[in-house]
């Protein structure tokens, strides 16, 4: 029997986030292309990023056909489109100039599952790409990861709303990460728990 989740934030009862969620408004339209292996995945900061910011828009899938209505959508809009992905035509989000109302495009899986979503989806190539200067490690220390520029959606999210307006207050997004990081850690025997310390 499975265990019930929070009708709100669709964690387990037990693992509720909602007290700590805050909801924002920006004015980027943020897009996740969300490898189909995230979706129920317990760690998915994704699902976080739902929550504090409504209009997050999630298109779940693997090839150039999954993304279909999707490419559609952005060949309709009048707005600047990025895709954030660090690569050698990339450019700084940091050191550059870029419109407040845009639409950003994130890569969401491991860096293995992004580059793998990359590769089935040349259209994304149209798009000018972003990256981020990273002068810290990732505070999502409860999944592992194969690189140390590793960053979860969420947490590019933040920076990436903050590189383009610098008085954004992300604090709603990074909060509810270190609440979810921490819940997870407390939830964990000690001596696993010691592994992620």
């Amino acid at each position: 029997m499975s265990r019930p989740n929070c009708p709100n934030c669709h964690y387990p009862q037990n693992a509720c986030l909602c007290a700590n969620i805050q909801t924002m408004q920006i004015k980027p339209k943020l897009i996740i292309l969300q490898d189909p292996s995230e979706v129920g995945h317990a760690k998915n900061s994704v699902r976080l990023m739902e929550l504090v910011i409504a209009n997050t828009q999630v298109v779940v899938g693997e090839t150039a056909d999954d993304f279909a209505g999707l490419r559609e959508q952005l060949a309709l809009s009048n707005k600047p489109v990025y895709l954030v992905y660090p690569s050698d035509n990339s450019v700084s989000a940091n050191e550059t100039q870029i419109a407040q109302d845009v639409v950003l495009l994130f890569l969401d899986g491991t860096w293995r599952k992004a580059y793998k979503l990359l590769q089935l989806n040349p259209w994304l190539q149209d798009y000018p790409a972003l990256h981020l200067d990273l002068d810290s490690a990732s505070n999502y220390t409860i999944r592992k990861a194969s690189r140390s520029d590793s960053l979860s959606t969420l947490e590019a999210a933040a920076m990436m709303i903050k590189a383009i307006d610098n008085t954004q207050d992300v604090t709603p997004l990074t909060n509810a990460l270190s609440a979810m990081v921490e819940q997870r850690l407390a939830s964990m025997p000690a001596e696993v728990r010691a592994r992620y310390r």
